[in-house]
């Protein structure tokens, strides 16, 4: 029988599947990187890598538009300047940045990018490395990421700040409409910051050939994708980000729950890049991992992957061309980090080598604005917002073929539920090819019948089934009835009385991570505490930061929606009243939003019937996107979903 688990952190049944699933993958993985044999055998995985990458992705713009940048300001500080820039990444979407300019030194300098990680004040939070990095010499641009800093996209003029927030919220808006226009959002952040590349090298003080990367957290993530996918950086130190993506999917929820989408690209896990395939991509350019023994991104996956690139490095004669970092604190590029990371790109950018920090001076947010009101969306009117972006690469590949669910449900992540043997329960649910099933009591009302099963599936898997029938009878019409909630209740005992009444037998379920199986913990967002304070239920499926959502993003690193995985829950529902109830006839309906869900699964799934619910909808996802919907049940989320419905 199924035992209640304790309210609070837990590493539920359906996260060790999913983190056992992403381990299967990453076997596959580590064994062809280890059986690359010689330099051209690596060369030719580089161009693997990085066509998966620009899949996940949705592809970069083709075309590089005018900057027409425009330097809306100017400070002095001791030995450099700082610019204050503005400059259009694409027709009418404008980046805010900030470039140090050293005063002194041989010209042309070398440059350094650095990408901001996850602030509310964006650019500005890193001020402290840029002045650094000047201090030693360096031109240095760091910019706001779309949702942060002087660039929100959500702004609410009369309150004076985001909708969401400008840490990680605008990101799970963002994010999430992306996926269902069969992209990311890490596509735009790339972008920035390829087009902040091409700023600097218009500056006469910059070497072109001496160009470097840098960036934590959130700026180590686009630290390390621009470096894998622009080869004009030279040299690349992305901070607190590189782990292995198994590890990060068993501790987010824990330590770390803010949806953030564009750090799970779609099949990332499994289509073999990972965090190790972007440092491949990289190769033989020097590369400089930054770590934090304390942080949320697992260091036990940051020694891993750093090792098992270092020997592709050392096996072809670049052992010096790679190293590694790590303070022991928490998330955070500390100084004895940055001092590290220094020592390293002074030396392959010719340098002269200097233990030395400078010291920094702190200016505040207001000093450093770019714009006149401190927001670019309301200094420009004619600025684009990326939600229309979105929908616009939606218009533009809206004529591509795509794959329709049912090709998608049945392809090379089917489990083969169709083909499962039901046999009862012996006590171990390690088999992953049979539904066993485990008889949980029957208890009567009002004349119904309520018989309580467990069925244990998927090698550690259990689904809460309940089946309602009239006392002493068995019929042989079955109606799979689904909720959001999980199995009915007794808020629908009078839709179950109906559904009797009707002829019907009724089979109800908890599906992974819904019902009985949840997880009963509200994950508490680190940025934004405020999304920890609603009831349980809706702090649970907040798409913005809550544990739902992780199984979700847990999911698309896999490759296998999680909307595709609550079909295969119905499917052994289905499966268990046939080959147990003895069901002749299923048909399946639903309340809200889960009737897309019990839409789709007759839609795939031969020999199941979609009753109608007056009372029920589909979610379009092409209508969410071209409404530019914000936030939609995340359980529905399915990339590229806006080309199929």
């Amino acid at each position: 029988m199924l035992v209640r688990q304790p309210d609070g952190p837990r590493i539920t049944p359906y996260l060790a599947y999913q983190t056992e699933m992403a381990w299967r993958q990453d076997d596959a993985r580590r064994a062809a990187l280890a059986s690359i044999r010689t330099e051209g055998d690596l060369l030719r995985l580089q161009v693997e890598l990085r066509a998966k990458l620009l899949r996940m992705l949705g592809g970069l713009p083709s075309t590089r538009t005018p900057l027409n940048a425009q330097v809306t300001g100017r400070i002095q500080m001791t030995g450099f300047h700082i610019e204050k820039l503005v400059f259009e990444s694409l027709p009418g979407i404008f980046v805010t940045a900030l470039v140090y300019v050293p005063d002194r030194g041989r010209r042309p300098h070398p440059a350094v990018l650095v990408a901001s990680g996850h602030s509310a004040n964006g650019k500005t939070h890193y001020q402290a490395l840029c002045q650094r990095l000047a201090a030693r010499g360096y031109v240095v641009i760091s910019w706001d990421p779309v949702g942060q800093g002087e660039r929100s996209q959500f702004w609410d003029a009369a309150a004076k700040k985001s909708r969401y927030n400008l840490i990680c919220g605008e990101h799970a808006v963002l994010g999430n409409l992306a996926y269902l226009a069969g992209t990311n959002l890490a596509r735009w952040e790339v972008w920035d910051g390829m087009r902040a590349l091409d700023y600097l090298l218009t500056r006469p003080e910059v070497d072109p050939a001496r160009i470097s990367i840098t960036g934590t957290s959130g700026g180590g993530l686009q630290a390390a994708m621009i470096a894998a996918l622009d080869p004009r950086i030279r040299v690349a130190a992305p901070s607190c980000y590189i782990t292995a993506l198994p590890m990060r999917m068993s501790n987010r929820i824990f330590e770390d729950p803010d949806s953030d989408p564009e750090q799970d690209p779609y099949g990332m896990i499994a289509d073999g890049v990972d965090h190790a395939g972007l440092l491949v991509l990289m190769y033989p350019r020097p590369v400089f991992v930054a770590a934090a023994a304390l942080d949320f991104f697992p260091i036990e996956g940051t020694r891993r992957t750093f090792r098992e690139v270092a020997a592709v490095y050392r096996r072809f004669g670049h052992p010096d061309r790679i190293a590694m970092h790590e303070g022991y604190h928490k998330h955070d590029f500390s100084v004895e980090n940055q001092a590290a990371a220094f020592r390293f790109l002074d030396r392959f950018n010719g340098v002269p080598a200097d233990p030395r920090l400078a010291t920094t001076t702190t200016l505040d947010d207001e000093a450093l604005r770019c714009t006149r009101t401190g927001q670019v969306l309301l200094d420009h009117v004619d600025g684009r917002n990326l939600m229309d972006e979105i929908r616009d690469y939606y218009n533009a590949h809206v004529n591509s073929p795509r794959a329709p669910l049912s090709v998608q449900y049945f392809g090379p992540g089917y489990p083969g539920v169709s083909r499962w043997r039901v046999a009862p329960y012996e006590g171990s649910d390690s088999s992953t090819r049979q539904i066993q099933w485990e008889a949980a009591g029957t208890s009567a009302f009002d004349g119904v019948s309520i018989d309580r099963y467990v069925l244990h599936h998927s090698g550690g898997l259990a689904m809460p089934l309940l089946h309602l029938h009239s006392e002493g009878t068995r019929g042989r019409r079955v109606l799979l009835w689904v909720s959001d909630r999980g199995k009915a209740d007794a808020r629908d005992w009078s839709a179950m009385q109906q559904s009797l009444a009707d002829g019907y037998d009724v089979v109800s379920f908890d599906g992974r991570a819904s019902g009985e199986t949840r997880m009963r913990y509200t994950a508490l967002s680190i940025d934004d505490p405020s999304l920890a304070q609603k009831d349980f239920d809706h702090a649970y499926t907040s798409p913005l930061s809550g544990v739902l959502a992780n199984y979700v993003y847990n999911a698309l690193l896999t490759g296998r929606p999680y909307m595709l995985q609550m079909v295969e829950d119905v499917e052994i529902a289905a499966r268990f009243a046939r080959l147990r109830l003895g069901a002749t006839d299923i048909s399946i309906t639903a309340t809200g939003d889960a009737y897309t869900l019990a839409h789709d699964a007759a839609d795939i799934l031969p020999g199941l019937r979609l009753l109608p619910d007056d009372n029920a909808h589909v979610l379009s996802w092409a209508q969410l996107v071209k409404e530019k919907q914000e936030v939609w049940p995340i359980q529905y989320t399915l990339p590229g979903g806006a080309y199929v419905r």
